[in-house]
């Protein structure tokens, strides 16, 4: 090497003469010939492996990141997880633009100033049309295996070289918004046991994406709380501007409630509104958000980012369905079973338990939040969202006309309603229907809870495509029009909280009908003979709290007539005697129901076995109402002897019963056949005088396999309301693990609540109670 070092320096030495003496230039040439003669031997005989070292990566590279708010607790959680040994991969999720990459920006900054001992911190951006070639590239650039030899080499090397340089190193691999499942293998990463040191933090807007990258830990990213929002919304509109006039503050608290906690929508109307210095202004922009946030300048920059959640859904169905929320007004719990029922009778699916999978899909996607166990809601932007999709984007096959709790006196000019598909004026004031609208696409009319008495006889007749039609919650409705009856594509019917009288006899041309809901019409007094079972289309029929049902007749008849569908799936119904009950039990076709059961009145026992119940394999909510003579709800077992064995007593539980409600029963005194409950999710127990206990110790002829049972292990609310003599709710105390919620009124005698020292449950109305612990 030292030669061939000496030998360059000679030629640089001679370059740049040139003799006028051809003879010394014919000299000099074959000189310089000669050496780089030697040169070339030379470096063919030396191995230049390298010549410099390149200069190495830094550990972590600092990211711009703004100024963040509401993120501090969540932080912690994820930093103090990073520190945990079994922990390997983490995924962060929540919907669109609430924070999520700005989480692992903090992380990764985090990272700059407190290194941790890792080798590398690796940061990637992923795509929806993931590019494993382009991932390998970002982290081959970032652990300095990228040269132009790179770009040659076969996926299968470059995962090789990657895992050859990462299985030895501590790193920490962030990967932003994933919307498939990454194969980590397929990149070359190192795979992360439970018990390595090197993490993988990764955000997605689906829960679902954490399930498929098997993340050992998950964090729900969520909104703003009010006070973080409207400090974020202050930042961006300036203290100028809302200083200059003594209304703006508080017309710009309502403006930052309509983005509910959304950064990115708190950030754009915050910096739209910044120069709007009158009361004016900014009353006409909450009426613009309130009205059709799409208009609101800087939307159009917040709605498409948003959408891809929308668009990464499964299929046109799922998409469908969720288009369909926002037919429900801003801020409104949805309820499941309603949402379903809309769903089947859309024509979207026909399975009942598709409708639960599809809501959980949803869920996951953040695209719904969940309220409880039997409610959704949209998020007040991903309303607005949807809205702008299913009346603008996508107007040609949706086409939605929504006016839901717009405080309407009168239905919308009937020319409007040509070319709608969907349309809801719920919650509103609307007295009547007199005018005949054209709606030959109409598919879905939501005129529930409203003011409704008069319907006109032609209000149906140019709707030839309505599938779904809810009238229900029109306390002043009592009669529907003759009309209907042109309803013939109706799929869904619901008329619950009504005051309907009859059910005319024209419903009879309803022969496409698959749900229909009378539940509480408590003044419909008459149904038509063969009326329900002419809807042989039928898979949903709730009848619960109907006034018809009074009459232990009336009761028998429909019953008998419901038991001979052959295509009913979810039935709701009351059973006004045990007669009925009995004839009820006795038939087959009960065990293919989804039911809810209420027994009401019973004037011809004192006395009922509950244990036949048990054997209803999808009996999911039972009630008790107005049973003034019931003294008992006994558990009689018959012949089976006291040593039981475990798996008979499993065959006497309510396994898929996850509610009872209990009221004014004037002589009921206990209620312990809800230990063999084990699922019950909702305990509703009203004005019952005389009850004592919920559930006491068993009597002698119940099996002592029975006593070691676990009761109430699933609950989560236990409503006690006008109970004078109760005492107890349960003999010894009980871990109560899913517990959230106790409301007590009325109840003087009642005075300690069987819980261990563990159950974290608020109170409501029992101040004077004392906790007992174990």
């Amino acid at each position: 090497m030292t030669f061939l070092l000496v030998i360059l320096v000679s030629l640089l030495n001679i370059g740049g003469f040139c003799s006028k003496n051809c003879q010394s230039n014919y000299k000099f040439g074959k000189k310089v010939a000669k050496y780089l003669q030697v040169v070339a031997t030379l470096k063919g005989e030396i191995f230049f492996e390298v010549v410099a070292e390149r200069i190495p990566e830094p550990t972590v590279e600092e990211r711009p990141i703004p100024q963040t708010l509401g993120l501090e607790s969540t932080f912690d959680e994820v930093w103090r997880c990073l520190g945990e040994e079994h922990v390997g991969i983490i995924g962060l999720y929540g919907m669109g633009e609430v924070g999520k990459t700005t989480l692992l920006t903090r992380i990764n900054n985090k990272f700059f100033n407190t290194p941790n001992g890792f080798d590398f911190v690796i940061w990637v951006v992923l795509s929806r049309d993931l590019q494993i070639d382009r991932l390998q590239e970002n982290i081959a650039r970032k652990i300095g295996l990228y040269d132009e030899s790179w770009k040659n080499k076969r996926l299968e090397i470059k995962a090789a070289d990657i895992f050859k340089i990462l299985s030895r190193k501590k790193f920490v691999l962030l990967l932003d918004d994933i919307w498939n499942r990454v194969d980590l293998e397929k990149l070359g990463i190192p795979p992360m046991n439970t018990n390595g040191s090197s993490k993988i933090v990764f955000t997605t807007r689906s829960a679902g994406g954490c399930g498929l990258m098997e993340a050992h830990r998950i964090f729900k990213v969520k909104c703003l709380e009010h006070k973080e929002a409207w400090e974020l919304f202050q930042m961006k509109v300036g203290r100028e501007t809302l200083e200059s006039h003594l209304q703006i503050p508080e017309l710009a608290e309502i403006v930052a409630k309509e983005c509910d906690g959304l950064p990115l929508a708190l950030i754009t109307i915050g910096r739209a509104m910044a120069f709007k210095k009158t009361p004016q202004e900014w009353k006409d922009a909450i009426q613009v958000l309130r009205r059709s946030a799409s208009e609101f300048p800087g939307m159009d920059e917040v709605y498409p980012l948003l959408k891809f959640s929308y668009d990464n859904l499964p299929n046109e169905k799922i998409k469908s369905c969720f288009l369909y929320c926002c037919l429900f007004p801003e801020d409104c719990d949805i309820s499941k079973i309603d949402l379903i029922d809309c769903w089947i009778g859309e024509g979207f699916f026909d399975e009942y338990d598709r409708g639960y999978t599809i809501i959980g899909d949803l869920l996951r996607a953040c695209l719904l939040e969940e309220v409880n166990d039997d409610n959704v809601k949209l998020h007040d932007v991903i309303r607005d969202m949807a809205l702008w999709i299913a009346s603008e984007v996508e107007k040609e096959t949706e086409s939605f006309f929504v006016q839901a709790g717009a405080r309407l006196t009168e239905a919308p000019e009937t020319g409007k309603w040509q070319v709608i598909r969907r349309m809801s004026l719920m919650e509103n004031q609307v007295q009547s229907l007199s005018k005949i609208p054209s709606c030959p696409s109409l598919i879905t009319l939501f005129l529930n809870n409203n003011n409704l008495k008069v319907i006109t006889d032609g209000f149906f007749q140019f709707m030839p495509s309505l599938k779904v039609l809810n009238l229900s919650n029109n306390q002043s409705l009592k009669q529907l029009p003759s009309g209907i009856s042109r309803l013939v594509s109706l799929q869904h019917l619901n008329l619950s909280f009504t005051n309907i009288k009859e059910l005319p006899e024209e419903l009879k041309a309803l022969v496409n009908l698959k749900c229909l809901n009378l539940d509480y019409t408590k003044s419909l007094c008459r149904i038509p003979r063969h009326l329900i079972s002419n809807f042989s289309m039928l898979y949903i029929l709730r009848i619960v709290n109907c006034h018809y049902f009074e009459d232990v007749e009336n009761c028998e008849v429909l019953m008998e007539e419901v038991l001979l569908m052959e295509n009913l799936n979810v039935l709701g119904i009351n059973l006004t005697s045990s007669h009925a009950l009995s004839k009820f039990l006795s038939s087959h076709r009960i065990q293919s129901y989804i039911l809810h059961l209420r027994l009401e009145l019973l004037e011809d026992s004192r006395s009922l076995n509950v244990l036949p119940l048990a054997n209803i394999k999808n009996l999911e909510s039972l009630g008790f109402r107005n049973c003034e003579k019931l003294e008992e709800l006994k558990i009689e077992i018959g012949n089976i002897q006291q040593n039981v064995c475990v798996s008979q007593v499993h065959g006497f539980q309510f396994h898929s019963l996850y509610y009872v409600v209990v009221s004014d029963c004037n002589k009921l005194r206990n209620l312990s056949w809800l230990g063999l409950a084990p699922n019950l999710l909702t305990i509703d127990i009203l004005r019952c005088p005389e009850i004592e206990e919920i559930s006491g110790q068993y009597s002698g002829e119940v099996p002592e396999m029975m006593r070691n049972l676990n009761p109430f292990a699933r609950l989560e609310l236990l409503i006690l309301k006008t109970l004078p003599k109760l005492k107890s709710i349960y003999p010894n105390a009980l871990p109560f693990l899913h517990l959230k919620e106790i409301k007590v009124s009325n109840c003087p005698e009642l005075k300690k609540l069987p819980l261990v020292k563990e159950a974290h449950i608020v109170q409501k109305g029992a101040a004077h109670l004392a906790r007992v612990y174990q």
